[in-house]
């Protein structure tokens, strides 16, 4: 049976990599993390969990021990934040071309300079385009049921890369809630072992992360291409499973809530679409058609679902807690493709929020759809201070429209 705790979310997904059976565990420290690690290890210490855990010197060398112990055939787990995914990038990209499982969390947390330390999700973005899959948590529930999908998705043979775990720092991380955790023999059943006979091996060499010249390499980036594509139906497949397993919900990549009349829908990923749901519910008791796409996959890419729910009488307004420099919001970048490529006239605007850990509350979801009665624009930053902007303040107001549409009153 299994067994609901009041738990942190942390705690939560420790639990949840533990019952996955990994062999390798390694890891570097770093807020908010740490607590992830600092469960697995005192679960190794103490007897509960027959792991390898290393602790290493940075977070490049926490990846580089995980890729080495995947190359040997071995269930592989590791997390950082922040500077430490950005120092680990090296890595995961070999990862990926090595076409090695392995699971990663990020604990998303803001990158330097200036020094944060809270949520947003600058860190996992910089590293999207390695070639690893990235699956993205709502609540410390979907955290852990996540990581235990991960590993399997991870290790099928028609994947077999590394799979990211993105859950925000702190709202998942460091918040307490009720979990529901399967038991061992449950687990077990859903993910066996694994297997592989591609493998470092004395006995029958391989070469893995050989050199590949211009006449090679190519082909290389298309397999990998390739590869992550042929996940989302493993994705499905696992996510279905799970359910039938465990009860709770998944397959899709995309969660539509209140969409189908909806004349104006919000998009985004993470903790923040619980409270644009709660936002919605108050805006619809208001007698206004408004309602939400969530992206719990994010590689490979759902462009195909994405553009299903969305209508082109629709306003669409994309939350983006990252942002491309000079660009704008990068899933807004990526939401706007997706329907010109199939055609599509919906108008987006890009909304940048919440970075550094600036709170996305009810009230600012209200004011957006406000927002998107205007012109559709690519990036409006939410809840910029115009006192802190200085004399530049008047400038930003007529080109990017940023502080006069979506200032807090």
């Amino acid at each position: 049976m299994s067994r609901f705790e009041l738990m942190e979310g942390s705690k939560a997904i420790a639990e949840a990599v533990a019952l996955c059976r990994p062999h390798v565990i390694s890891a570097y420290p770093i807020t908010p993390q740490t607590h992830i690690v600092e469960y697995l290890a005192k679960k190794v210490a103490d007897g509960e969990t027959q792991a390898d855990f290393s602790t290493v010197e940075s977070e490049m060398a926490a990846a580089s021990y995980v890729l080495g112990a995947s190359a040997a055939g071995a269930r592989t787990y590791t997390a950082s934040s922040s500077q430490g995914i950005l120092l680990m990038s090296e890595v995961l990209y070999n990862l990926a071309g090595m076409r090695l499982p392995a699971v990663i969390t990020c604990a998303n947390r803001a990158v330097s300079a200036p020094l944060n330390i809270w949520n947003d999700h600058q860190d996992s973005m910089a590293v999207r385009d390695a070639g690893l899959i990235q699956l993205y948590a709502r609540d410390a529930q979907e955290a852990a049921d996540l990581h235990i999908q991960a590993f399997r998705i991870s290790e099928d043979s028609r994947v077999e890369l590394p799979v990211m775990v993105c859950v925000d720092g702190y709202l998942i991380t460091h918040a307490f809630e009720p979990v529901e955790l399967p038991e061992q023999a449950e687990v077990d059943a859903f993910l066996p072992p694994r297997q592989t006979d591609r493998k470092l091996d004395p006995r029958h060499p391989l070469t893995f992360g050989a050199f590949a010249d211009q006449a090679y390499y190519m082909e290389t980036r298309f397999q990998l291409h390739q590869a992550v594509l042929r996940s989302r139906s493993v994705i499905e497949e696992v996510g279905a499973d799970f359910t039938k397993a465990f009860g709770r919900e998944y397959g899709k990549h995309v969660e539509a809530y209140r969409a189908d009349d909806a004349a104006a829908l919000f998009v985004g990923m993470g903790s923040m679409m619980g409270t644009v749901e709660d936002a919605v519910d108050e805006l619809r008791a208001q007698g206004k058609k408004v309602g939400s796409l969530r992206l719990r996959t994010y590689r490979p890419f759902p462009a195909d679902q994405i553009c299903a729910l969305i209508k082109e009488n629709q306003k669409v307004g994309v939350l983006d807690k990252s942002i491309s420099m000079g660009a704008g919001g990068i899933l807004a970048s990526e939401v706007r493709s997706a329907l010109h490529a199939g055609s599509m006239r919906t108008p987006v605007t890009g909304f940048i929020v919440g970075l550094g850990g600036r709170d996305v509350t009810a009230e600012t979801i209200s004011r957006l759809l406000q927002r998107l009665e205007g012109p559709p624009a690519d990036a409006v930053f939410v809840d910029l201070k115009p006192d802190l902007l200085g004399d530049l303040a008047e400038t930003w107001k007529s080109t990017w429209e940023t502080v006069a549409t979506t200032q807090r009153s």
